[in-house]
């Protein structure tokens, strides 16, 4: 992929931003810590024009913070700004879109869990992957581990027995909910539940060929790493608003998965437990 070209001016202002956040931070002694993640602090598949700004701010009363949003204001005008749970750790977040176009995900990381978060196995995959400090009157960065390949331990046979189950399960149900008529709930499952569920088969098998391999987390950079035959039928694996493409995207699915499945499990040593033929049996009876 070629490389981004960053606007000095744009470096310039988040630079602004990142030393108005910490010049807030230490003054506040309710905030033990405000670290940059994410792309901004990685060397690997750094920040670009379009990478949004991660900051964890360590803080006494997170709910505080997550309730009104008025602080923003400190770092510029906020046009839009809510809060979500954390991808990592079920923490909370405040998501900020200044007017300037950059946003800004404020992660609220209770003090009481600072200790724990670095031995924690998702959250230690963030950190591995690289942080800048720019407060830090708790010496957490000296309980954080240090910038490290990611490389997760391939599924055991309970691990890939739940997700192939799970995933020809709600294939199934898709089935039945498109034949029910219900074609938005159909699709949300086709290409929402689904495909989630194939990304984590596509990490497996890209780790099964090639071990050294970084497959990331939730399909991110997925074009980079991901079997190229995969990439190729996803494009077909995609539905429109219509009955029928729900379907056809449907068999897409199926069919791609049950390769990879079965790829997966040579290639692990892992045995496959899912009744193939009989599940399409069904599916073929209700899509009819």
């Amino acid at each position: 992929m070629p490389a981004a070209i960053v606007d000095a001016a744009v470096v310039n202002d988040i630079e602004s931003l990142l030393a108005a956040v910490a010049t807030w931070a230490r003054q506040r002694p309710d905030i033990r810590a405000a670290l940059v993640v994410g792309s901004h602090a990685r060397a690997d598949v750094p920040a670009d024009q379009w990478s949004d700004i991660d900051i964890v701010l360590v803080v006494d009363d997170p709910a505080a913070y997550a309730a009104d949003g008025n602080w923003l204001a400190t770092f510029g005008r906020p046009l839009l700004t809510f809060t979500e749970r954390t991808a990592v750790g079920g923490f909370v977040e405040r998501r900020v879109l200044f007017d300037t176009g950059q946003d800004v995900d404020f992660v609220l990381l209770p003090s009481s869990a600072a200790e724990r978060i670095g031995t924690d196995p998702e959250a230690a995959a963030v950190w591995g992957r690289g942080f800048r400090v720019l407060v830090d009157k708790i010496d957490l960065a000296e309980k954080l581990p240090g910038v490290a390949p990611v490389r997760p331990a391939p599924p055991d046979a309970a691990a890939f027995g739940h997700v192939t189950h799970d995933f020809w399960y709600h294939a199934l149900w898709t089935a039945r909910k498109l034949r029910r008529g219900e074609v938005w709930t159909a699709k949300e499952c086709c290409d929402g539940y689904l495909k989630t569920l194939l990304v984590r088969l596509l990490a497996w098998h890209a780790q099964a060929s090639r071990p050294q391999v970084d497959t990331w987390h939730g399909g991110r950079f997925l074009e980079r790493w991901a079997d190229r035959q995969a990439l190729h039928d996803l494009r077909s694996a995609y539905a429109g608003y219509d009955a029928d493409e729900v379907a056809r995207a449907l068999w897409a699915t199926v069919d791609l998965f049950e390769r990879l499945e079965r790829e997966c499990a040579e290639r692990l040593g892992l045995e496959l437990t899912v009744a193939h033929d009989a599940i399409r049996k069904h599916l073929h009876a209700v899509l009819a």
